[in-house]
């Protein structure tokens, strides 16, 4: 895409970058953490110029940064808390949140079909482009100015972990209990992707020394599991209670 062409794209990540306090030096960047691979496939775009690459890169830049931000904020905390906390923050369910209060959907350029079914409030679309807006970000300003956002964006995240509020990581504590009862952990199958690739379901087993304790539905991978896990978490209770 030629933004300096279409003018009326580049007037709208002019009001996202103000919006976010981040202004990039390369345009195209934010462009393509906030493309949707329907669109790329609409438009014939080559199959590198939606989000999905930015969206690998940014997953692992924000797990490094909030991994960094917990190792100083709780320096007497040991490497179980610390995973709980980081796993609250990366969520899905977190990082969906925290798109709706940037107004991301808003500016994600989808297709048609995605468009018209509602893509612009999909939790995974959502979470997606922070994620690939993250990577953008790095690609862009470098690991200083991906810290300063990410750690403006999380700041109240941040806070409601301390208060005990954060989002339920239902696979961290499953994975705390059956390293406890078992010595061993779980582990996720997925057992089917269900619909078109714009608007995938995903159904997921969660396994434990080759027995299936819970099965999740959601529209992605880590939404299944924290439902497949939440429902595993309810059968070992349910086993506690026979013995």
């Amino acid at each position: 895409m030629n933004l300096k062409k279409d003018k009326d794209r580049f007037k709208k990540l002019k009001v996202f970058e103000k919006s976010i306090n981040y202004g990039f030096r390369n345009k195209l960047l934010l462009n393509q953490a906030l493309t949707h691979k329907s669109y790329a496939n609409e438009k014939d775009m080559e199959q590198s110029s939606d989000n999905e690459r930015l969206e690998f890169l940014g997953d692992s830049v924000l797990g490094l940064i909030i991994s960094h931000v917990l190792y100083n904020e709780y320096p007497g905390a040991d490497e179980g808390v610390l995973t709980r906390y980081k796993s609250q923050l990366v969520s899905g369910e977190t990082l969906a949140r925290i798109a709706k209060e940037l107004g991301i959907g808003e500016y994600i350029l989808l297709g048609r079909g995605e468009e018209t079914s509602g893509g612009r409030k999909h939790v995974s679309n959502l979470m997606c482009s922070l994620e690939a807006l993250i990577g953008a970000i790095y690609l862009d300003g470098g690991i200083k100015a991906s810290h300063n956002f990410i750690t403006k964006v999380f700041k109240p995240e941040m806070q409601l972990v301390k208060e005990g509020k954060g989002s339920k990581d239902y696979k961290s504590i499953f994975q705390q209990t059956v390293l406890r009862k078992f010595k061993t952990t779980p582990f996720y199958r997925i057992l089917s992707e269900i619909g078109p690739d714009h608007k995938k379901h995903f159904i997921v087993e969660a396994v434990v020394a080759g027995k299936r304790y819970g099965i999740g539905s959601g529209p992605n991978k880590k939404s299944a599991e924290q439902a497949s896990a939440k429902e595993a978490l309810g059968a070992l209770e349910s086993e506690k209670e026979l013995f």
